[in-house]
C-alpha cells in the first residue's frame, strides 16, 4: 500500500517537469520557424529568454548563435555556437558553424585547428580536407596540403584533379621532378586531357616543343576540343612561327560554343597586344577570319563584339569597327561600357555630332553624370559653349563629390573664357579652387588667362609656381610660369623652365616654341631665338599661330637695329 503511494506521488511530482519541458521545445519550434522566415531579430529575443531559462540545452545556444550570424553579430555568434560546442562536443554540425564563423572572422588559424579537429572525430567528412587543403595552400604548408590531398584521394580515389592539384604542388615546394613524375605516372594509368595538358605545358615552359606538342596531341585525341590543350598547341605553332599550323589549332578553339567567350577574347587581346604590328599586318587575313569566326560562334557577346572593334580599329579598319561597336551597344543598352565604348569610337573619328547625341541619350536614359562630360567633350569641338556651361551646371547640382564639382566648375570656366566672358571664368575658377586650392588644371588655365590679359601676375606667377610644384615635368605648366616670368621681365629666370618644357615634349607644341622663341630673342640669344621661330613656322599648319610670320618679320628688323 505505501509502494502505491510513493508511485502516485512521484508521478504527481514529475507533470510540471515534463509539461515545462514540453512548453520550452515547442518554444524552441516557435524561434526556429522566426529563423527560418527571416526574422532573426525575433528569432534572436525568444532564443536568448529561453537560453536564460535553460542554459544547458546546447540547441538553443547554437541557434541564438546562428541568428546572431545573420545579423552581423559575429561575436556574439562565436561565443553562443562555442557554448553549444561545448555542451556537445560530438556534434559535428556545431563545430562545422563555429568553423564558418571564424572563416568569416579571417581567423585562418582558428579555423585549421577546429578542421584539423573535426576531421579526428569524423574522418569521412571529404568536403573538411577540401578546405583544409584550401588554407594548407594559402599558407604555404605543403607538406600538410599534400597530406590533405591524400586524404581526398584515399576516400574519393584518384581524379584528374587531385593529380594536377598534387602536381603543383609539388612545383611549389621546389620539387620538379617529383611533380612531372607523378603527373606522367597518372597519364599513364588514366586517359586525362587535364593531366596530359598539364604536362605539355611543363615541357612548353622548358621549350621542349616537340614533347609538348605530344602530350597536346594526345589530349586532343581524348577530347577534341579541349580549349587549354588547343591553346598550349597553338602558342608553339605561333612561337616556331608554323603559322598555318597555329591559325588551324586557334581557329578550332574560337570555333568552339562551349570555350568561355571571355577566354576568347583574351586569347585574341593578348595576341593583339603580344604581336609586332608589321607582322599582324602580314597575316591580317588569317587574323580576320580568327575573329569574325569567334564572333559568328557567340553574335550577340558583348566582350567579344567589343574585342572585335577594338582589333579592327587597330588595323586601320575603322568603318568595320565601328560595326561591332555599334551593335555591342545595341545589343546592351544597360551596358555603360558598351555605351562608353560606342561613344569613344565616335570621338576618335571625330563625328562630333553623333558622339553628343548618343552621350545624351544615355545621360537622359541612366543619368549617369560621365556621360555628360561626353556630351561637353563634342560640343567643345562643335564650339558650343553655352551647351557645356549648361551641362556643367547640372552637373554641380546633382553631384556632392568634390572631385566631380571642382572639374564640373573648372570646365564651365574654360567654356566661359571661350566664349569670351571672362568674369565669368574667372568666377568659376574660384569656386573650383575653393573646393580644391591646389588644382592644377585650373591654376594653369587661371593663371595662363591672366597672364594674356597682362594682369594681376604676381598672383598668376603664385598660382602656376603650385602648378611646377605638383609636376615638375608637365611642358604646358612649365610654359605657362615661364610665360608669367617673362612678361614680369624676368627672362633669365624664364630660360630653364621653358627649356625644361622643351625637353619634356614642348618642341611638338607651336604655341611652346614660340614663347621660347620670345624669351631667348628677350635675352638677345638671336640665332638660337629665330632657329626656334622658324620650327614654330614650320609647324604652324593650322593657323594656330595667326600673326606669327609677321611677327617674326618684325623681331629680325628689330635686331637689326
Amino acid at each position: 500500500m505505501k509502494i502505491r503511494h510513493y508511485i502516485l506521488w512521484l508521478v504527481v511530482l514529475l507533470l510540471p517537469l515534463e509539461a515545462a519541458a514540453q512548453r520550452q521545445s515547442a518554444a524552441l519550434v516557435d524561434a526556429v520557424a522566426l529563423y527560418d522566415k527571416g526574422d532573426m531579430a525575433g528569432a534572436e529575443r525568444l532564443l536568448t529568454r529561453l537560453t536564460e531559462a535553460d542554459p544547458s540545452d546546447d540547441a538553443l545556444w547554437y541557434y541564438l548563435g546562428k541568428a546572431e550570424a545573420a545579423q552581423g553579430k559575429t561575436e556574439a555568434a562565436l561565443r553562443h555556437i562555442g557554448k553549444a560546442s561545448e555542451l556537445d562536443p560530438g556534434n559535428y554540425w556545431y563545430r562545422s558553424a563555429l568553423a564558418a564563423l571564424y572563416t568569416r572572422s579571417g581567423e585562418t588559424e582558428m579555423v585549421i585547428r577546429l578542421y584539423e579537429g573535426i576531421l579526428k572525430d569524423f574522418p569521412d567528412k571529404v568536403s573538411v580536407s577540401y578546405d583544409l587543403l584550401s588554407l594548407y595552400l594559402k599558407q604555404g604548408r605543403y607538406e600538410d596540403a599534400l597530406k590533405a590531398l591524400s586524404d581526398v584521394e584515399n576516400y574519393m580515389g584518384p581524379t584528374e584533379q587531385i593529380a594536377v592539384t598534387r602536381y603543383e604542388i609539388l612545383g611549389q615546394m621546389g620539387k620538379e621532378e617529383e611533380a612531372v613524375a607523378s603527373l606522367r605516372l597518372f597519364s599513364e594509368e588514366y586517359a586525362s586531357p587535364i593531366a596530359l595538358t598539364a604536362l605539355g605545358d611543363y615541357y612548353a615552359h622548358a621549350f621542349e616543343d616537340s614533347l609538348a606538342l605530344k602530350q597536346y596531341a594526345e589530349a586532343l585525341s581524348l577530347q577534341g576540343d579541349y580549349a587549354p590543350a588547343l591553346v598550349g598547341e597553338s602558342e608553339i605553332y605561333f612561337r616556331q612561327r608554323n603559322y598555318p599550323a597555329f591559325f588551324k589549332s586557334a581557329g578550332r578553339f574560337m570555333r568552339d560554343p562551349d570555350t568561355p567567350t571571355r577566354s576568347k577574347s583574351m586569347y585574341l587581346s593578348g595576341i593583339m597586344r603580344q604581336t609586332d604590328p608589321r607582322l599582324l599586318r602580314r597575316l591580317q587575313d588569317s587574323m580576320d577570319t580568327l575573329v569574325v569566326d569567334a564572333v559568328s560562334v557567340h553574335p550577340a557577346d558583348s566582350t567579344l563584339l567589343s574585342t572585335a572593334g577594338t582589333y579592327f580599329y587597330s588595323t586601320g579598319r575603322q568603318a568595320e569597327a565601328g560595326v561591332y561597336f555599334h551593335k555591342a551597344a545595341a545589343l546592351y543598352p544597360e551596358s555603360l561600357a558598351m555605351a562608353a565604348s560606342w561613344i569613344q569610337y565616335l570621338g576618335a573619328e571625330k563625328q562630333w555630332v553623333p558622339m553628343r547625341d548618343a552621350a545624351l541619350e544615355v545621360f537622359n536614359r541612366t543619368h549617369e553624370l560621365a556621360f555628360l562630360d561626353y556630351v561637353n567633350m563634342a560640343n567643345y569641338q562643335l564650339k558650343d559653349y553655352d551647351a557645356i556651361i549648361g551641362n556643367s551646371l547640372t552637373i554641380t547640382k546633382s553631384s556632392k563629390d568634390s572631385e566631380v564639382l571642382k572639374r564640373a566648375w573648372s570646365t564651365i570656366g574654360d567654356a566661359a573664357h571661350e566664349k569670351g566672358d571672362e568674369a565669368e571664368a574667372f568666377r568659376a575658377y574660384e569656386k573650383a579652387l575653393k573646393l580644391d586650392p591646389d588644382y592644377a588644371p585650373v591654376l594653369n588655365n587661371y593663371a595662363y588667362y591672366l597672364s594674356l590679359k597682362g594682369k594681376k601676375l604676381k598672383k598668376a606667377a603664385a598660382m602656376s609656381l603650385k602648378t611646377i610644384q605638383a609636376e615638375p615635368d608637365n611642358p604646358t605648366y612649365l610654359d605657362t610660369y615661364a610665360w608669367i616670368l617673362h612678361l614680369q621681365k624676368k627672362d633669365a629666370e624664364a630660360k630653364p623652365h621653358i627649356k625644361r618644357a622643351m625637353m619634356f615634349g614642348g618642341k611638338e607644341n607651336v604655341v611652346l616654341l614660340d614663347h621660347y622663341a620670345e624669351i631667348l630673342f628677350a635675352l638677345k640669344e638671336y640665332d638660337l631665338a629665330f632657329s626656334y621661330w622658324m620650327e614654330a613656322h614650320n609647324r604652324n599648319t593650322d593657323g594656330e599661330i595667326p600673326d606669327l610670320e609677321q611677327r617674326i618679320a618684325a623681331r629680325k628688323a628689330a635686331a637689326k637695329r
